[in-house]
């Protein structure tokens, strides 16, 4: 029961962050959105990952590692969105 509420938590959260991503690439537009949040995000991520890893907690190695790459694609759109505004 326990694994089954942190795989959830996780697939919550993951599909919210994703759906920011994918409305930044359909939109072309990075409106609002700083760069600093998907900066901040990889950071973390890659701290969570490690930090996930020398628990053991492999419910939140594969959720910071999906986090980590949903970042990165998020970074990538925004530096794609402000090349095509200006």
């Amino acid at each position: 029961m326990t694994e089954l509420v942190g795989w959830s938590a996780a697939a919550i959260l993951l599909l919210t962050i994703c759906r920011q991503v994918y409305t930044q690439w359909r939109d072309r537009s990075s409106e609002g959105v700083s760069r600093w949040l998907f900066i901040g995000q990889i950071t973390a991520s890659i701290g969570f990952v490690i930090y996930s890893w020398l628990l053991g907690s492999w419910v939140f190695v594969a959720t910071n590692a999906a986090m980590l790459l949903t970042a990165v694609a998020g970074q990538a759109i925004h530096s794609r969105n402000r090349r095509l505004s200006k």
